[in-house]
C-alpha cells in the first residue's frame, strides 16, 4: 500500500525514539445498487505488547480520528474488538445498513460518522484495499 500510496493517514507513537505503536487509515468504497461513496477504514492499529494497556492505542485512535475529521473525511469503518472501539463513538455498521464485503460477526464491524448526518440515506457494502485480502 505504501508503494501505491494507497493510504490516507499513518501515525506512529514514539517513546524515547522507539516506535511503540502505529495506526493506519486507508480509503474504502461503500457501494449499493444505486450509489457509491468513499470512506476510510481504520486498521491496522497495533501497540507493542510491553506497552499495551497504557493508553497508547487510545491516543492513536483519538489523534487519528481527529486528523481525519480535520481533513474533511466523514465516515470511518473498523473491523475490530466490539469491547474497544465504542469508546471512540463507533457503533454497529449494520444499524446504518452498512455491511462488510465478507461474512464477519456483525458486532465486530463498526463505524463512526465524523460529521453529523454523513450517513443519512447512505447504505452499502464496504470494500477495503486489495492488500487486505480476505479476512
Amino acid at each position: 500500500m505504501r508503494r501505491r500510496n494507497a493510504f490516507t493517514l499513518s501515525l506512529v507513537a514514539l517513546l524515547a525514539d522507539e516506535v511503540v505503536g502505529h495506526i493506519l487509515f486507508t480509503p474504502v468504497k461503500i457501494q449499493s445498487a444505486d450509489s457509491s461513496f468513499e470512506a476510510l477504514g481504520l486498521g491496522p492499529m497495533a501497540v507493542l505488547p510491553h506497552y499495551q494497556r497504557k493508553g497508547i492505542g487510545s491516543r492513536l485512535v483519538q489523534a487519528g480520528l481527529e486528523e481525519c475529521r480535520r481533513a474533511g473525511h466523514e465516515i470511518v469503518v473498523v473491523l475490530g474488538y466490539p469491547e474497544y472501539y465504542p469508546r471512540f463513538g463507533f457503533l454497529s455498521a449494520k444499524r446504518f445498513g452498512i455491511r462488510y464485503e465478507e461474512e464477519v460477526p456483525e458486532e465486530a464491524f463498526m463505524l463512526v460518522d465524523l460529521r453529523k448526518g454523513a450517513l443519512a440515506g447512505r447504505t452499502g457494502i464496504v470494500s477495503y484495499q486489495p492488500e487486505f485480502g480476505s479476512v
